[in-house]
């Protein structure tokens, strides 16, 4: 069993829901990201997406391709995106670390390097935004004989065939793009949300995480009565922007607490964790 599927089994067994935040390597600094890791943790996450930046972040919104410019400018790799992930792991922390980018820089590197050099860093799970799952299958192997969980979206106008696909392809958790558009934007439909998440549940067998749009904790409390986890970036990449460097992990660490808190109590009232 995964790190990440572990974890779920975990937080299942507690009656809580997984929550993942989302934070890009080396925005606004390089020397940054592994303190706000560490304050993601603080306030209460359970699985870390870490986003490697990235020239043309297309399922992106403005904030986080500001996130992916800083970062880029600061001189950002995916070599030292594994770097950050190692000085990581080497606090001790058991805290899953998913990458969450695009194609171009692993196939730079090469599939079989990167997932090998991913698993040797401490990366438990991989979410390439431009892989998509029906013309991937060296990369889901690769990622899978490396140890790693290849982890795949999902969206409100997925076939019966992407469900059947990300089945076979995928392991760890589904990521379901909540809304029609890019990180950010627009509102949540949450009726839609409740009516697809069981559909994707029988049909996919892996836990779902829902994203894309959501940014207080009263609406993760909502989403975390509905799927088993709950994920959030470009509203903590805000927090991050209208912070100095120094006060940015204390600021990150009391935003996640309250949307830790927020799922937490939803999750304990009687039909909350379903």
């Amino acid at each position: 069993m995964s790190r990440i599927q572990h974890t779920f089994k975990r937080l299942a067994g507690e009656g809580r829901k997984a929550l993942i935040p989302f934070i890009t390597a080396g925005d606004p600094a390089p020397e940054l990201t592994l303190p706000l890791m560490q304050a993601l943790v603080a306030g209460g996450a359970d699985i870390i997406e870490l986003g490697v930046p990235f020239s043309d972040p297309m399922a992106d919104g403005p904030t986080i391709q500001r996130a992916s410019e800083r970062a880029i400018a600061a001189g950002m790799s995916m070599r030292k995106v594994l770097d950050i992930v190692r000085s990581f792991r080497a606090t001790g922390d058991e805290t899953p670390v998913v990458l969450m980018g695009y194609a171009n820089p692993i196939e730079a590197m090469g599939v079989g390097p990167f997932t090998r050099a991913a698993a040797e860093a401490g990366v438990d799970g991989v979410l390439v935004v431009d892989y998509p799952p029906e013309e991937c299958h060296e990369f889901a192997a690769s990622c899978k004989a490396a140890g790693l969980d290849p982890v795949f979206l999902l969206a409100p106008t997925s076939t019966e065939q992407r469900f059947a696909d990300v089945a076979v392809a995928g392991s760890g958790y589904i990521y379901y793009v909540s809304l029609k558009g890019v990180t950010g934007s627009a509102t949540l439909d949450l009726d839609e949300v409740a009516r697809r998440i069981p559909v994707i549940r029988d049909k996919v067998g892996m836990p779902v995480g829902v994203g894309f749009g959501i940014r207080d904790a009263a609406t993760a409390a909502r989403i975390a009565g509905l799927a088993d986890a709950v994920v959030i970036g470009s509203r903590i990449i805000e927090e991050i922007e209208q912070s100095s460097q120094a006060e940015a992990p204390a600021r990150v660490t009391a935003f996640i607490r309250g949307v830790r808190e927020a799922m937490d109590a939803a999750c304990s009232q009687p039909g909350g964790a379903r």
